[in-house]
């Protein structure tokens, strides 16, 4: 950090009476300049109208960079040439308060709706950023499971290569309209995300007048093949994946859940769309386990191997809840918001089995015509637990009804033992403590 831009003094801006009024944020409204924009760094504590910070929870790394003198903590990034590679919006649901809560509709126009802040001083970052891109997806490449899709040398190329439009989205809460969303009083919502998140955000408590909440989640990447001004276009057949993370699937193509080969097909569907005229979207979410983490996924991976009677669908749910206290953490409340920002009314092909998606995106008013199953023959050996499990407790599925002796059934395999080759115990001696392991 330079020394003329290093700072003994600590601003607390935990009370409205030690900082200047904020620049107000008018949720909703019917344009960028009245709605204002969302100043969220520690740089403007005499402006800034959000809790939080901009980047979620790359932030710590930010400030890393920051006490290592490694950025200068004034910097104000250039935004030269870092428009929107493809226009998006505006659309009427950015203009309905309790439509769009989750996200800034405006975050990607910074550059150009709010310059005149920019201009004036004030700091402000882009939440949403939009470019173009190439896919280079192995399961297209070798043909082994899209060989009904054709190269047309526009979307799905002679290599497999895939061109895309894509969109990075940083969440921006609305506390107000969060709270009406999940039916709470906003002050029980502050409350909660005071306290859970360890006393982090004191302003969440005492600073009623900040409305925007910048949470240290995250982020959503959206994913368009084809015309991306055909998404809101109901004239335009419109194929639809929401995928959740899954990074052991995803990237590594771990066996044990359908999350990879159900991404792959969602790709192959909008894929299809595109080259009939129509757009695909695949939104991916950052939501590792459930939203509970990998390393509870993987705890549970383990308890569900190692537990008496095998690996079976009976008790799948049921290993998760008794590590985490619940089984899943989702809430699908907030994802349509994407959809929205989209301009997106009608999905022809939602190419999801999860009942808890299609019941939110059918709450948000999103009309979905037809729903799409995982084939069978993509379901990995050791993923059939999974499946069964989730048809079970209301997913949607044409062929696969499951009785209570499908589900007691042992299916997945059971190659965590408990032995001597993996075990570890401490032994005291005296106040001498001893370790011994073996692998």
């Amino acid at each position: 950090m330079n020394s003329s831009n290093k700072s003994n003094h600590i601003a607390l801006t935990s009370h409205p009476s030690q900082v200047s009024k904020p620049s107000p944020i008018v949720w909703g409204a019917n344009s960028a300049q009245i709605r204002g924009p969302v100043i969220g760094l520690p740089g403007n504590a005499q402006k800034r109208n959000a809790i939080g910070t901009h980047t979620g929870s790359y932030a710590v790394y930010r400030a890393l960079a920051v006490v290592s003198g490694e950025l200068d903590p004034l910097h104000k990034p250039d935004l030269t040439n870092t428009s929107p590679a493809v226009k998006i919006g505006p659309h009427p649901q950015w203009f309905d308060a309790e439509r769009i809560v989750s996200i800034d509709p405006w975050g990607h126009l910074v550059g150009s709706a709010f310059q005149e802040h920019i201009d004036g001083g004030e700091s402000i970052r882009p939440t949403i950023a939009v470019t173009r891109a190439r896919l280079n997806v192995p399961e297209f490449a070798s043909g082994a499971i899209c060989s009904s899709l054709e190269p047309d040398g526009k979307i799905l190329l002679e290599s497999g290569e895939v061109n895309v439009t894509k969109i990075a989205i940083e969440p921006v809460w609305h506390l107000e309209g969060i709270a009406k969303r999940f039916d709470v009083p906003e002050h029980d919502l502050r409350r909660a995300l005071y306290e859970q998140t360890g006393n982090m955000f004191s302003d969440l408590v005492t600073r009623s007048d900040l409305k925007v909440f910048l949470p240290p989640i995250g982020s959503i990447t959206v994913y368009i093949f084809g015309d991306p001004a055909a998404v809101a276009d109901e004239h335009h057949h419109l194929s639809c994946r929401v995928h959740d993370e899954c990074n052991g699937s995803d990237v590594f193509g771990s066996d044990i859940c359908t999350c990879r080969p159900y991404l792959i097909h969602g790709i192959e569907e909008c894929i299809r769309s595109a080259q009939e005229n129509g757009v695909g979207v695949i939104v991916y979410n950052r939501k590792e386990g459930r939203a509970l983490g990998e390393v509870t996924k993987f705890l549970a991976y383990n308890a569900r191997k190692r537990q008496e009677g095998g690996d079976s669908a009976e008790n799948h749910f049921e290993r998760t809840e008794c590590i985490a206290g619940v089984q899943d953490v989702r809430f699908q409340d907030l994802m349509p918001d994407s959809l929205h920002w989209l301009g997106i009314r009608r999905i022809d092909r939602f190419v999801s089995m999860s009942n808890i998606k299609f019941d939110s995106l059918v709450k948000q008013g999103i009309e979905i015509v037809n729903r799409i199953a995982l084939p069978d023959d993509r379901i990995p050996e050791d993923a059939r637990v999974e499946m069964d499990a989730k048809i079970a407790a209301g997913y949607f599925s044409e062929d696969r009804p499951m009785s209570e002796s499908n589900l007691s059934q042992p299916q997945g395999r059971t190659s965590y033992p408990l032995s001597s080759r993996n075990s570890f115990s401490i032994e005291f001696v005296g106040d001498i403590k001893l370790f011994q392991a073996t692998v």
